[in-house]
């Protein structure tokens, strides 16, 4: 794959505690160099890179309920309608995964439901953190995603056990098929990791490691 064509598929990612603003303003000219999806930042961060990215092609992304998705619906959905007035353009949700371990799959429902509602129209991922389920959990947390009209399903916050495998890709897309698109994200650092999942069917990469993953594709 072509650099400039992977590099389309990044949600070019810093989202430790420690990042500062100079550091937030230099992925955002990266992003723009390269030519990345988006910029993915906590909220905190979003009306920064907002300003940022404002003459670019390059989207806003930020984080819901990150990195654990224990905080109430009601947070959840406010915390959203606060990121998009600050200027985000993507969403990127974190499951109650505790309910979907206790087999509450109507609150995961009701839980991304209230997210994509506050979001009116703008994208939304949902982060199912696939390294704490099950293949029947995946499919359930795939499957409330879609009914709750939400645009992505998205393997990992980075933060968890595990990153996106390729396994977990071709589950996901076998569940929610073209209705939805698929992010995979976390533990992605070389190109042949990256291409692992694109071969398994993701639309779009969560990575930190972006320019190290492009340093192994051929130039456009």
């Amino acid at each position: 794959m072509k650099k400039k064509e992977l590099a389309a598929m990044m949600d070019h990612t810093l989202l430790k505690a420690v990042a500062t603003p100079t550091q937030i303003k230099k992925i955002c000219e990266e992003a723009k160099m390269i030519g990345a999806a988006s910029v993915c930042v906590n909220p905190c961060n979003v009306r920064l890179v907002s300003e940022e990215l404002k003459d670019s092609d390059v989207e806003v992304c930020t984080v819901i309920g990150f990195p654990l998705g224990a905080n109430t619906s009601a947070v959840k959905a406010f915390e959203t309608k606060d990121a998009i007035q600050n200027g985000a353009q993507e969403v990127d949700m974190v499951i109650n995964i505790g309910a979907l371990l206790a087999g509450d799959t109507e609150l995961v429902y009701q839980d991304i439901k209230q997210v994509a509602d506050a979001a009116e129209g703008t994208t939304v991922k949902v982060i199912i953190e696939t390294c704490y389920l099950n293949d029947e959990q995946k499919k359930q947390a795939c499957t409330a995603a879609l009914k709750a009209g939400a645009d992505f399903v998205k393997t990992s916050t980075g933060f968890g056990t595990g990153g996106a495998t390729k396994a977990d890709v071709a589950l996901m897309r076998a569940v929610v098929g073209d209705k939805m698109k698929v992010k995979a994200s976390g533990g992605m650092h070389t190109y042949e990791e990256a291409m692992a999942v694109v071969d398994a069917s993701a639309d779009r990469l969560g990575v930190s490691a972006s320019l190290a993953i492009l340093a192994g594709a051929e130039d456009a």
